[in-house]
């Protein structure tokens, strides 16, 4: 009855007749500040919100982590912003220094960057720094792991060195024209193996990403990508994002903090002029992957964009489109674009960050994307 008492929120209408005391009215408390403010008219809703007050919102952020799992805090925070309209409290250093740091949360201090008063600005810094480190003590190891292996599997030779070098399952199977049945075995006239990996460039990878207000979860988990990808050697990296002007950023690829306050979220969208622009940055076709993160909704010339995407597919360009790269579930997107790039080849799908590395490995491999996507993809 307790927990049903704090899920229907108290009043005549609740049924439960149960009162709250001591630290159960504390944390119904926090609950009725955000929740309570869209009750449908005439029923008995308890009084909440937070007002315009920074005192009454700082107190509100320390019951809730008091009474609540960060992972629920940052779900009560994001909740909080978009209801009662806090995003002007959030220009406050004193607020900054008091909210859980999350993805969410550093996507609205990126959309609020250009009016964001210098007081608070380093402090918003370190909130958007707290969130990079995590995502890349919990993200880059994976990453170069995966993309490491997969350029090691990419160099394939027929003289490997050692015998851990040999690819048996390619050997078996290109061998098997020798099979011998009184022996039960095949007799390997030719071996397949993997050749030492190359210190020098061997994949060019641009990403293109779309910077709307929409995709601002995408955009910090790219810029860590990014920066990841980057600091291997074996990768050629750059880092383009776009609105209706397209900005190269992959002079800061080495700082992901500073990479992230270049972006300017919201804004329109012109998909073909940052295809266009990604277009001249690659110099080895064959050997480069397209990665382009967006919503699909084009501002732009339409024709133009599908024409361009496939003049990269024909020229050797592994190119995927990502609705999405975010743990939000399925996104909103332009279904006939999205069906007009499948048609040619091209899969269009959300991914997860935790997808992300073994999707980069299955496209350095050059393996059916497409076939990858139905396996793991999240829309």
């Amino acid at each position: 009855m307790r927990r049903w008492r704090l899920v229907l929120g108290g009043g005549d209408a609740d049924g439960t007749g149960r009162a709250l005391e001591g630290a159960d009215a504390q944390m119904d408390a926090a609950l009725a500040a955000v929740y309570d403010q869209d009750g449908r008219e005439g029923q008995s809703r308890r009084e909440g919100g937070l007002g315009a007050s920074a005192p009454r919102v700082a107190r509100w952020l320390g019951d809730i982590r008091t009474y609540f799992p960060s992972t629920v805090v940052q779900v009560m925070q994001k909740d909080a912003i978009e209801r009662l309209n806090l995003t002007r409290l959030l220009l406050e250093p004193e607020m900054l220094e008091a909210v859980e740091p999350d993805v969410h949360l550093v996507g609205t201090l990126l959309a609020l960057n250009r009016v964001m008063p210098a007081q608070a600005r380093e402090s918003a810094r370190a909130v958007v720094r707290k969130v990079v480190q995590e995502l890349e003590r919990r993200l880059a190891d994976r990453t170069r792991a995966a993309v490491t292996g997969a350029l090691d599997r990419s160099a394939r030779t027929h003289r490997p060195k050692r015998v851990a070098d040999i690819d048996w399952d390619r050997t078996i199977r290109a061998n098997l024209k020798n099979y011998l049945p009184e022996r039960n075995t095949v007799v390997p006239s030719r071996l397949v193996g993997y050749a030492r990996r190359q210190r020098s460039v061997q994949r060019e990878v641009v990403l293109c990403i779309d910077q709307s207000g929409s995709m601002a979860a995408s955009v910090v988990y790219s810029s860590v990508f990014g920066a990841v990808l980057a600091s291997m050697r074996s990768l050629k990296t750059s880092l383009v994002v776009f609105d209706t002007a397209v900005v190269d950023l992959t002079e800061q690829l080495h700082d992901p903090v500073e990479l992230l306050f270049g972006t300017q979220l919201g804004g329109g969208t012109d998909i073909n002029r940052a295809i266009a622009y990604s277009q001249g940055l690659i110099t080895r076709p064959a050997d480069s992957i397209f990665v382009l993160i967006s919503d699909l909704y084009e501002g732009g010339v339409r024709e133009e964009m599908l024409r361009r995407v496939a003049a990269m597919t024909q020229a050797g360009v592994q190119v995927i489109v990502l609705l999405a790269l975010s743990d939000e579930g399925a996104p909103f997107y332009d279904h006939e674009n999205a069906a007009a790039l499948a048609a040619m080849g091209v899969p269009a799908f959300a991914c997860t960050p935790d997808a992300f590395p073994d999707l980069m490995a299955a496209a350095v491999e050059r393996r059916d994307i497409t076939r990858w996507a139905e396996r793991h993809a999240g829309g």
